[in-house]
């Protein structure tokens, strides 16, 4: 099989797929109410699934703690380089240091990740992806609280954490993996009936998120100047940091296998839900654009990656 072709196997159904999206949106065959539902089918159903699966069949080893620890204090520095920015450029815009910080692995990386290299490899993501997500559920949602005049109470912020299904999917499978329960259970076939289930459930993960990303995408719409800027700032910000991940990790555990997946992350947009915590128009319509700008960007950088085989 010539090289162009497999690319061409890799880009086009995520092209494809957002153009549905689109298509969908500009005809009107599938409702704003339609496309949450299938977002909520997503993030409580399917990519729970694809979670527990990855982390209940992961070797664990020291690193699996150094890795998320070292993962939370990127988001955080990328956070602080996001607020040093806004000062700098005069960027009139609470939401700018949550712009260039966080990532949207649910509902876009892992359906990248896995296109490029095989859902065999989720583990790997997975991994990254740990630290980040303790990263958004905990301190993001603090600082975005703060910053928000009709914020909810601590209490309120931690019992969202407990009871979402990402949450509990990510320790169910660390605990299921790092006890050797799942390893215990393969002679008895147990853990094959497992991961069958876990796969049946999270195979329509990756079309659901690139239809309602389309879905989303109104180009038209975007502010190219504004929304360029904040973009631009974070691509700069998450190549330093990325550059500095990895030369940090290579000196520590070499020959990690996680460049690939330390690379997919940090070209991936801000989380999708940060314009639910915009407090006006204004600030919604630039938060939104920045966030469909990141998406182009993640894709186009999808592209390249599936081009170079990186």
């Amino acid at each position: 099989m010539s090289r162009t072709v497999e690319i061409l196997q890799t880009i086009l159904p995520v092209l494809a797929m957002l153009s549905v999206g689109m298509i969908t949106r500009a005809r009107g065959l599938i409702s704003r109410e339609g496309i949450n539902a299938l977002k909520s089918v997503v993030v409580n159903i399917t990519l729970p699934a694809v979670l527990l699966g990855a982390f209940a069949t992961t070797t664990y080893t020291l690193m699996d703690i150094v890795i998320p620890l070292m993962m939370f204090a990127i988001c955080f520095a990328a956070w602080g380089l996001g607020w040093l920015a806004e000062k700098l450029f005069h960027m009139n815009s609470r939401f700018v240091p949550f712009l260039t910080t966080g990532f949207e692995a649910g509902m876009l990386g892992y359906a990248l990740f896995n296109m490029l290299y095989g859902t065999e490899r989720t583990a790997d993501f997975a991994r990254i992806d740990l630290g980040q997500v303790l990263f958004v559920f905990t301190l993001y949602k603090i600082l975005l609280g703060l910053k928000d005049p009709n914020r909810k109470n601590t209490k309120e912020l931690i019992k969202e954490m407990v009871v979402s299904p990402i949450i509990i999917a990510i320790f169910a499978g660390v605990l299921i993996g790092a006890s050797g329960l799942y390893a215990a259970l393969v002679p008895s076939g147990i853990s094959g009936i497992l991961t069958k289930c876990t796969d049946f459930f999270a195979a329509p993960t990756s079309a659901i998120i690139l239809l309602t990303i389309g879905y989303d995408l109104v180009i038209s719409d975007i502010p190219w100047v504004s929304a360029g800027k904040v973009v631009s700032v974070r691509f700069i910000i998450m190549m330093l940091l990325r550059a500095a991940f990895v030369a940090v990790l290579n000196l520590i555990w070499k020959d990690s296998g996680l460049t690939q997946a330390i690379t997919v992350m940090c070209i991936l947009p801000p989380p999708f839900v940060l314009p639910v915590f915009a407090d006006d128009a204004d600030q919604r319509v630039y938060v939104s654009s920045a966030l469909s700008l990141s998406t182009l960007v993640s894709i186009a950088g999808f592209a390249v990656l599936a081009v170079i085989g990186a």
